[in-house]
């Protein structure tokens, strides 16, 4: 499934998105889960900085 996601990003107006992915610590169990998202390069600081 990445290799999909990685080719579509390599075409035309992919190059200006980015792929992140952040672990975040559930404060219930306190296992780990990953949020997944693609954004615009603009924006990958702002997605680290969110809780």
């Amino acid at each position: 499934m990445a290799k999909k996601v990685v080719a579509t990003l390599q075409k035309g107006e992919g190059k200006t998105f980015t792929k992140v992915i952040r672990m975040v610590k559930s404060p219930k169990t306190g296992a780990y889960t990953f949020k997944e998202e693609i954004v615009h390069n603009d924006r990958v600081k702002d997605f680290f900085a969110k809780k």
